[in-house]
């Protein structure tokens, strides 16, 4: 695998950082290198790696000499849907659970729908679209989205497999679905499928002592079985597990349905995880996808779209403060060009890769 064409690690992502300050020619160095070794559209091809992550950093790019490399990955993303729209529906014709790098964010379909809605290509969104759809159908007496797998590719599956939460592996199909149905971009079943997630959230919503709301990162059939998460607090209040992420989901949802209630305790819910210093302590490092920056850009993206205001400031000092690790990586995910990014602000749409906006 070649590291430069990773977006979340790799030349890739930094040039998303070089764009939204304006350095050109940094940006371009940078696209240079995450291309050198040519651009993936093998089985690993995702929104986060290969030709699909240089269509998504490529659009933000408007110089006429990069057309043909805009056309080139645009392409490859085009044929990665294709193939794995296909294999999907295979899958779901017989029955069988998913994997959740079939639909998620980061290595799923839910991702490239994210690239296919960045670059214009609203025929094949639309199929992304049908194709979750149908994914929010049961299967048995469990959500179509429930994996046969565990949320650790590097631990045993818990028996019987697991729902998961997490914008970046799970619940990402919902904001999906908001944005394109908020942008007009509408199939059939689009409005039951959003409701469909939303239930099961509603289903294993929980509350602190004070009253805040949260979710479990999983559920498992164990949990199933007690009617009640194992989970007994909010864990790290980050973007890609944990109430910001889910969140902003929500919001998106109720936005897209007219739902205010919904909207103003999803907005409480972030509220309430901002003022609980417990949680709020539990961030240890600065990077967008559990750190300080990924709280941060999320809380702007549902202070833009709050109903009532929320104040961000002491997130920002927050973020200010976090001090990088000795050994943090350049990269976007995890590293400084990520915590650089959300310092900087968010005057374009580069967040739109963590399903914000």
């Amino acid at each position: 695998m070649t590291v430069g064409q990773s977006l979340a690690e790799g030349a890739a992502g930094i040039a998303l950082l070089h764009l939204e300050t304006g350095d050109a020619e940094a940006a371009y160095a940078a696209l240079r290198q995450a291309a050198a070794g040519g651009v993936s559209v093998a089985d690993g091809a995702s929104l986060y790696y290969g030709a699909p992550a240089l269509a998504f950093v490529l659009a933000a790019c408007d110089q006429p000499g990069l057309a043909e490399a805009k056309a080139i990955a645009a392409a490859g993303t085009q044929a990665v849907t294709r193939h794995r729209l296909e294999a999907a529906h295979r899958r779901m014709d017989h029955h069988r659970r998913p994997h959740y790098a079939e639909f998620d964010l980061i290595r799923g379909l839910a991702g490239l729908g994210v690239a296919l809605r960045r670059i214009g290509d609203l025929d094949l969104l639309r199929q992304v679209l049908i194709y979750l759809v149908r994914l929010t159908d049961p299967i048995g007496h469990l959500p179509g989205w429930w994996c046969h797998t565990g949320p650790d590719r590097g631990q045993p599956a818990p028996p019987g497999g697991h729902a998961n939460h997490g914008m970046a592996h799970g619940i990402g199909p919902l904001a999906l679905l908001a944005l394109t149905h908020l942008d007009g971009v509408h199939v059939d079943g689009h409005t039951e499928a959003m409701q469909r997630i939303l239930r099961w959230l509603d289903a294993w919503q929980q509350h602190t002592a004070d009253g805040a709301a949260w979710w479990p990162q999983t559920v498992t059939l164990t949990d199933l079985e007690r009617g009640e998460p194992a989970q007994t607090g909010p864990l790290r209040p980050s973007w890609c597990y944990g109430t910001p992420g889910i969140a902003r989901a929500q919001q998106l949802a109720a936005r897209a349905l007219g739902d205010t209630t919904r909207q103003r305790d999803a907005e409480a819910a972030f509220t309430g995880c901002l003022n609980d210093p417990e949680q709020m302590g539990r961030l240890i490092d600065r990077g967008l996808c559990h750190g300080t920056a990924g709280v941060l850009v999320a809380g702007r993206r549902i202070a833009a779209d709050a109903l009532t205001p929320i104040p961000l400031a002491p997130l920002l000092r927050l973020h200010q403060r976090a001090v990088a690790a000795g050994d943090e990586p350049a990269g976007f995910l995890n590293g400084s060009a990520g915590a650089a990014l959300a310092a900087a602000g968010t005057t374009t749409s580069w967040d739109s890769c963590l399903l914000l906006r």
